[in-house]
């Protein structure tokens, strides 16, 4: 039977014609839009970070993490990115003598703050601070992939006044994983330095 050509389905040049269209008025509201910021389209923008006492201007993303400004435009590479998503710890810093992960800080928002990565903890002689040297005393470590987070936040934990039992010190660290599995050395080494650090 013939079908009349009004109720026939929509004919392909119909569509491409109809899809031309919508593009043209979506190339339109586009362009009327205003242009954004270098910040809010994800540009470079230039800071300064005082880290270790020292600062560094940088010019980076905007969406830089300061763990990846740290690593990859600073070299200080002792900050280990190790799940990248605030789960492990191995990525830990101090800023402002607060610990914090460094994967989930951006570095903008760490401008006109004090840093410190473990680069900074030894003295200006070289000497150890005494949470290094009581991980070295106890062999708080075996692979050394996490401890210089695993240190930075005993460091914190101390200061926090939260190293006073041996499970007050578990719970306090139990954002710092070890896959090795030094936990009962590294409870040792805080133990240790907590008295040297004036908190025993």
């Amino acid at each position: 039977m013939h079908q009349s050509s009004d109720t026939r389905g929509p004919s392909r040049r119909g569509v491409m014609g109809a899809a031309a269209g919508l593009a043209a008025g979506s190339a339109a509201r586009v362009a009327a839009q205003p242009a954004v910021s270098g910040a809010e389209s994800g540009g470079h923008v230039a800071m300064r970070l005082q880290i270790n006492g020292h600062d560094h201007d940088l010019n980076v993303d905007v969406r830089t993490s300061l763990l990846d400004a740290l690593r990859e435009h600073l070299d200080l590479t002792g900050s280990k990115k190790g799940c990248d998503q605030g789960q492990c710890g191995a990525c830990t810093v101090l800023i402002d003598d607060q610990r914090e992960l460094s994967c989930l800080t951006l570095a903008i928002a760490a401008q006109g703050r004090r840093i410190t990565t473990i680069e900074g903890l030894a003295g200006a002689d070289g000497a150890l601070h005494p949470m290094q040297q009581a991980f070295i005393d106890n062999d708080a470590f075996q692979c050394g992939y996490c401890t210089p987070g695993q240190i930075l936040s005993a460091v914190a934990c101390v200061a926090e006044g939260h190293a006073t039992t041996d499970a007050d010190i578990q719970e306090h660290m139990s954002g710092n994983l070890c896959r090795c599995g030094a936990y009962p050395k590294i409870v040792l080494a805080i133990k240790q330095a907590r008295g040297q650090m004036g908190r025993g």
